[in-house]
């Protein structure tokens, strides 16, 4: 028996991790410590009634001989998949049934999708980068090249024709750093890859925070159906990071259908669906009354970005995301890196924010905080930041 020695390659401590241990040792030691945590982004406002309803439903469903639902499609339920093209069509993209895969959340799919390229593809991610899609490739064995996102580029790295790569890892509106690519820098990544012969895995994960004129989806930029495929999640868009569902978009004209193929192979092999209670709560985002609920629970967390943005820019602190994003992505202040950073905000604020170094190189002085917490919290937060700051 031999192991996949390329797991010993990958950091043996994960970011959120080790933000975990460090508080908890903070706190085991100063236990009347008030800590807020903007930290990790899991939301914190409850499901929409109506998915609350729809999935109420469907448990009612399940209690019956003649609603009884036992094993699914691997590929996700009809009345899922048509909401979900119903939804793209509303901002001009047209999607076929079978290129929506229902999953358990965009986060396994963009680590699953691997199984189709071989491990001697080159990968190209941005540095500052979500730790997923570094360490699956690490995992793998594949060659990794960065590409230099940072202060000058405002963290929106465009292609450099002179760069060989096989996959490319695009997220817009991205984490960490809550920036937002438009349609002529996405126009250029398209036409990039088409040149390169690559496939562009594009986390959309965080569109529906979307408030400028950026594209949500990829597959609005001519040609992107010839070289993408897409993740998203109904995690930040509608609060199932504990309920787990998302899907994953692979176009029947990428490879003349040959990895659409692959991919329904490998999910009716590996995967049995996501449950039928949960796509029924799914679905019930995409109905008049669930659209119009999610969007509160949406602006609500808006609303918590513009507090932490307001807050820097009274501070004269650099930072992008905000505007389209759950993700405020700040300069760390004094020249200070980003543990050191963490370190002092918590003991002097007893506030959890994200060390960028967690993500990359380019991120060592660069701080993330969340807007998916209280409100109250979130301005106690900011008051003791910029009390801790203005001295």
């Amino acid at each position: 028996m031999n192991i996949n020695s390329n797991y010993q390659n990958v950091k043996d401590s994960y970011l959120f991790s080790t933000i975990a241990r460090k508080v908890n040792e903070y706190t085991a030691a100063h236990p009347e410590a008030p800590v807020i945590r903007l930290g990790i982004g899991d939301v914190t406002l409850p499901l929409c009634p109506a998915v609350i309803d729809a999935m109420h439903k469907a448990v009612d469903e399940m209690s019956t001989k003649e609603g009884f639902h036992g094993y699914g499609p691997e590929q996700g339920y009809g009345f899922l998949k048509e909401s979900i093209q119903k939804y793209y069509a509303s901002y001009g993209v047209a999607l076929d049934a079978d290129e929506i895969f229902v999953s358990d959340g965009a986060k396994s799919d963009v680590g699953n999708i691997l199984d189709l390229f071989s491990a001697d593809n080159v990968v190209l991610v941005p540095d500052p980068v979500y730790p997923v899609y570094v360490d699956t490739n690490i995992m793998a064995g594949r060659k990794i090249i960065y590409m230099n996102a940072n202060e000058e580029n405002g963290f929106l790295p465009l292609p450099d024709a002179s760069v060989s790569c096989d996959l490319i890892y695009l997220c817009s509106p991205n984490n960490p750093t809550g920036a937002a690519y438009d349609r002529a820098a996405l126009k250029q990544w398209v036409d990039y890859a088409k040149a390169q012969d690559a496939v562009i895995l594009y986390d959309a994960a965080y569109e529906a925070f979307i408030t400028e004129d950026v594209p949500r989806s990829i597959f609005e930029i001519e040609g992107a159906k010839d070289c993408a495929i897409e993740f998203c999640s109904f995690s930040k868009t509608a609060g199932f990071t504990g309920t787990r569902c998302g899907y994953t978009i692979v176009p029947l004209a990428l490879k003349d259908g040959l990895l659409n193929k692959m991919w329904l192979r490998r999910q009716t092999t590996k995967f049995n669906g996501v449950p039928y209670i949960v796509q029924r709560g799914a679905a019930a985002v995409f109905t008049e009354e669930g659209m119009a609920q999610i969007q509160e629970n949406l602006s609500y967390y808006k609303e918590n970005a513009k507090i932490l943005a307001s807050a820097l820019d009274e501070l004269g602190i650099w930072y992008t995301g905000g505007k389209n994003s759950p993700y405020i992505w700040l300069k760390c202040p004094n020249g200070m890196e980003s543990w050191e950073f963490f370190d002092y905000l918590l003991e002097n604020a007893n506030v959890v924010g994200t060390p960028g170094a967690g993500f990359g190189e380019n991120g060592k002085n660069f701080f993330r905080l969340t807007a998916f917490g209280d409100r109250a919290k979130t301005i106690e937060a900011v008051e003791r930041i910029k009390k801790l700051l203005s001295k």
